[in-house]
């Protein structure tokens, strides 16, 4: 038998190492030959609760680069369902591979896994994993929610996403120009899926002049009729004036090369992990004058979606009041942030684990 030193000292980069440094409970590999499905669901705290987060499915690079993924998206979870007042630790998972493997039979071998681990895990959905999906999912096991309303579910959670995300810009607005107005605040959105198109009306109700982006211009285009967005080529985005930046696809858009590109004083969008690293990018947004309002604090909407929807206590109005807390949740993180003269995802993420850190001493992790 092999025997393993635990003492010795564990390399930083190893996935032991990358557990460590981000402080998480677990990490579940997941392999069926039959089906073809590889999977990783990492589960960073339950103190509060199961762990709560959506699946996502993406043809990774690299089997690192899926590792990577999951633990940052695992531990924002955590943050973010911890400011909403959720009784839910913080999870994610993440399935490797084209999503044209998807099929009935894949999905729910996937379910199996979820079961497998008695509740510590639930999920939803997330990027190319939808509704359909879930009802998959859901075959074989109840520890999924983002369910149609034909099947008992909430539906659709990108509504509640995109209001919170609004509510969150608004707060930020208010920090950074002494007014929650959008009117005539120029908006680059950048991704126009599900989310981006929901924040996208609320924006121009309010008279916004909008600028939009996307990799997929069948999206930009049917945005663009519909709202009257100007589209923009990618590429120049972070080039152009404009008021608020708005990252609401992929994330790590906020990194070197951008920030130094960037006239906005405003950035809030709905997309995960925008900042490229957390801790250098947070201080070089606070240094330029950029008022930040922390993705996993305003695109929480989803969660407290889902979450209701999993205890049996949906009620879509009640949803979006507690979804439009996020306006004072965000101001009142911003201003710590100003007064302490620290970086806003500082701010956020000391205020998620002092709720966390007060439960825990009541109960132990799920």
């Amino acid at each position: 038998m092999l025997a393993i030193n635990t003492t010795e000292t564990v390399h930083e980069g190893s996935i032991f190492g990358q557990i460590t440094t981000m402080d998480h409970e677990q990490l579940v590999i997941c392999q069926d030959e039959a089906t073809g499905l590889k999977a990783l669901i990492g589960i960073h705290n339950t103190v509060l609760g199961p762990a709560l987060g959506g699946t996502r499915m993406w043809p990774y690079g690299t089997e690192e680069e899926a590792i990577k993924d999951v633990l940052r998206l695992s531990r924002g979870m955590t943050f973010k369902n911890s400011l909403a007042g959720l009784n839910f630790g913080g999870g994610k998972a993440v399935i490797l591979g084209d999503p044209s493997l998807k099929s009935e039979a894949f999905l729910r071998r996937f379910g199996r896994f979820i079961e497998s681990l008695g509740g510590r895990y639930v999920t939803a959905g997330d990027v190319n994993m939808k509704t359909p999906d879930m009802e998959y999912i859901a075959l074989e096991t109840r520890h999924v929610a983002g369910l149609p309303k034909s099947k008992g579910g909430a539906g659709d959670p990108s509504p509640v996403t995109a209001y919170g995300v609004y509510m969150g810009m608004k707060a930020a607005a208010k920090k950074a120009f002494g007014s929650d107005s959008l009117q005539g605040k120029r908006i680059g959105v950048q991704g126009v899926g599900k989310v981006g198109k929901y924040l996208i009306n609320y924006l121009v109700k309010e008279g916004a002049d909008i600028l939009i982006t996307d990799i997929f211009e069948d999206k930009l285009k049917e945005v663009a009729a519909a709202t009257g967005a100007t589209v923009v080529d990618s590429k120049v985005l972070y080039d152009l004036p404009m008021d608020i930046y708005a990252p609401c696809a992929l994330g790590a858009t906020i990194n070197d090369q951008t920030i130094t590109r960037l006239t906005c004083k405003v950035i809030a969008g709905g997309a995960n992990n925008q900042l490229e690293d957390e801790a250098k990018h947070g201080k070089l947004l606070m240094e330029k004058g950029i008022v930040y309002a922390p993705d996993f604090l305003i695109n929480a909407g989803g969660v407290i979606n889902v979450g209701a929807e999993y205890y049996g206590e949906y009620q879509e109005e009640a949803v979006f009041t507690q979804t439009e807390k996020i306006y004072d949740t965000c101001l009142s993180i911003l201003t710590n942030s100003e007064q302490q003269n620290i970086p806003a995802q500082q701010a956020a993420i000391e205020a998620a684990k002092a709720r966390i850190e007060a439960i825990g001493r009541i109960k132990l992790p799920f």
